[in-house]
């Protein structure tokens, strides 16, 4: 996957793996484990940015300043 993710996420990311590889061993179950943290991770990061996104939306702008000083 191309996706960016935060530092943390990609800490995650890299233990989980880790831990995958030392308890199993076979290799295409490996693999289906890695794809299945990816997806499941990839929905929680895009639920959260959408979260953002309406909550950037719904902000209130009257406490903007207007550029007179």
């Amino acid at each position: 996957m191309t996706k960016i993710f935060s530092k943390s996420t990609k800490k995650h990311i890299r233990r989980e793996k880790a831990r995958i590889r030392r308890e199993i061993l076979d290799l295409k179950e490996q693999a289906k484990k890695i794809q299945e943290i990816y997806s499941q991770i990839a929905i929680k990061d895009k639920a959260m940015r959408q979260k953002k996104v309406n909550l950037n939306k719904n902000e209130d702008k009257s406490n903007i300043r207007t550029g007179n000083k």
